[in-house]
């Protein structure tokens, strides 16, 4: 069946929410972690690398509950944060690897997270999604 894609539609889709959902946690998660990284790295004196696992780790915890009960409407479980572990253990690679190339480009510390963060949170919504909604964990 050829379903149409009105604006309406989409607005009453349930993909569509999760996205908005999605967007609501991850910059609230972003701030979070930007704002741990930026007290880190600028105001205290610790190395990039090492303020953004900082930040990291504190915007991981709010991200895997706010995940679960607000974004997926899912619950939390044991199977399902060993895998939101393991895509956002993915997602903290990718990180660390482009906050480090723009900053190698040129890109200053405190601004690196930036491009970094427009760079890798599709590859982890997807990531995430997928282990969330996966009805095996």
């Amino acid at each position: 069946m050829n379903k149409k894609y009105t604006m309406s539609n989409i607005w009453h889709s349930s993909r569509f929410h999760e996205v908005v959902r999605f967007g609501i946690v991850g910059v609230i998660a972003t701030l979070i972690q930007y704002g741990i990284y930026y007290l880190f790295n600028a105001i205290i004196g610790c190395g990039a690398t090492t303020s953004l696992t900082i930040g990291y780790v504190i915007s991981f915890i709010f991200n895997f509950f706010l995940s679960n009960y607000f974004t997926f409407k899912t619950r939390p479980t044991v199977k399902k944060g060993v895998g939101f572990m393991a895509s956002h253990g993915i997602n903290y690679l990718l990180q660390i690897v482009f906050l480090n190339l723009y900053m190698y480009i040129g890109v200053p510390e405190t601004w690196a997270p930036i491009p970094m963060f427009v760079t890798v949170v599709p590859v982890n919504f997807i990531l995430v999604r997928f282990v969330l909604k996966s009805s095996k964990l």
